[in-house]
């Protein structure tokens, strides 16, 4: 019991930064799934595809029959989706960070089936998939 009252400060340090380390994946919002994953969800349940890039990133290389609603204006345009809540909906960034906050949008809108594709485009160029330009 003396130790952890001498050591009380170095204690906290080390227990908050556990918790800012594990913070960014109990955060996450929607199921990820790898590169062949994704191709398996597109293939058999027609999942849609969305890129949340901008519109040049989005130019420079893509997931074939993408949709592509950055970001930025996901909340606005999120009615051009409303016709898919019910289907499955990849989302897909350069790597990964934008898609899990495009995932909380989708969820507060109410979409059953969110999945982002874990590590992004770059992960789907590593795997060795096409792109369409």
């Amino acid at each position: 019991m003396k130790f952890f009252i001498d050591n009380i400060f170095i204690i906290a340090i080390v227990l908050l930064s556990g918790g800012a380390l594990l913070w960014p994946v109990l955060t996450q919002r929607g199921k990820r799934a790898s590169a062949q994953e994704v191709t398996l969800l597109i293939n058999r349940s027609k999942a849609t595809v969305v890129d949340v890039r901008e519109a040049t990133e989005f130019a420079a290389g893509h997931l074939p029959d993408a949709k592509n609603i950055p970001l930025g204006e996901l909340s606005k345009r999120i009615g051009e989706l409303d016709k898919f809540k019910s289907k499955s909906v990849v989302l897909v960034c350069q790597s990964g960070a934008r898609a899990n906050s495009a995932a909380g949008v989708l969820a507060k809108a109410g979409f059953a089936d969110v999945v982002n594709l874990d590590g992004g485009i770059a992960a789907w160029q590593k795997a060795g998939l096409p792109l369409a330009k």
